[in-house]
């Protein structure tokens, strides 16, 4: 996996002892739900395969509500723009923060796509595997079997949802969506039968920070960003809006549905 490196990184900002009490206090509020949802979300899993099979139903709108409360705990406003589709497929969106997973997933029901790393992160891996995420590395010797695995959870219908950048950036701009991951839309029936919705988030910093305040790329440390975020004692916004799903059996190859997605996600940024 590539990371998208800028010519000016951020400076660090020192966290006062009132700022890490209030990061705190959001972490232990955004804990308790969580932990809580994801009790319920084991018990669910339990049953669903008996009822349901691979479709999963309930377990899948869990993690929505997580997400919802995410932006309540941390204090961002969240406004959703659009409809969210019903059709089976995918929806992708542009990177350029770790809430980017929060501000998609809060506003649909859909099984996460990500690095393989993601899946080491102290935590996190909890709640992605419990979640039913789907953990995948860009090495091409892979490639055959991560289109499998993803084929058979549309064949479930599953909605998915991945960054086709690849990597995340400052917010500047939107990279080149890359095309891998739209393969296995074309494979078997399910060119016929799905449909990729294009999402974008655009933050707004709080007054009288850097614009990218909310923006987590190339080398800066998870942590640190974390508690600058959650210290902070006020708050912007984020405005993710759905657009118009894009039927795959209109495309002729994963290279132009790719193309297509990124013209409106960059539009939708950009204006």
């Amino acid at each position: 996996m590539t990371t998208w490196h800028s010519e000016m990184e951020p400076d660090e900002a020192r966290v006062s002892a009132v700022g890490f009490a209030r990061a705190s206090l959001r972490v232990v509020a955004f804990a308790i739900v969580a932990f809580g949802c994801l009790g319920g979300l084991l018990l669910v899993r339990v049953v669903e395969p008996r009822l349901w099979g691979r479709r999963r139903p309930w377990s899948k709108r869990i993690p929505r509500l997580v997400c919802r409360f995410a932006f309540v705990a941390m204090g961002i406003r969240y406004r959703r723009h659009g409809t969210p589709m019903n059709q089976p497929g995918a929806v992708v969106a542009n990177h350029s923060s770790w809430i980017d997973i929060f501000a998609v997933c809060a506003g649909i029901d859909v099984f996460f796509v990500a690095k393989s790393e993601v899946a080491d992160w102290p935590v996190v891996k909890w709640f992605s595997r419990a979640a039913g995420t789907i953990h995948i590395n860009r090495r091409r010797m892979e490639a055959a079997a991560h289109r499998g695995i993803l084929e058979a959870r549309l064949t479930a219908g599953h909605r998915l949802m991945f960054f086709p950048e690849g990597t995340s950036t400052d917010g500047s701009l939107v990279l080149p969506f890359k095309s891998t991951l739209f393969a296995p839309f074309f494979a078997n029936q399910m060119k016929e039968m799905s449909w990729i919705q294009p999402v974008t988030a655009v933050y707004r910093a709080p007054d009288g920070e850097d614009p990218r305040f909310y923006c987590w790329w190339g080398d800066m440390d998870l942590g640190p960003h974390l508690l600058r975020v959650l210290s902070a004692p006020r708050h912007g916004s984020v405005d993710v809006t759905f657009h118009q799903p894009l039927r795959v059996a209109d495309y002729s190859d994963r290279k132009a549905l790719a193309h297509a997605c990124e013209k409106v996600v960059r539009k939708g940024v950009f204006g």
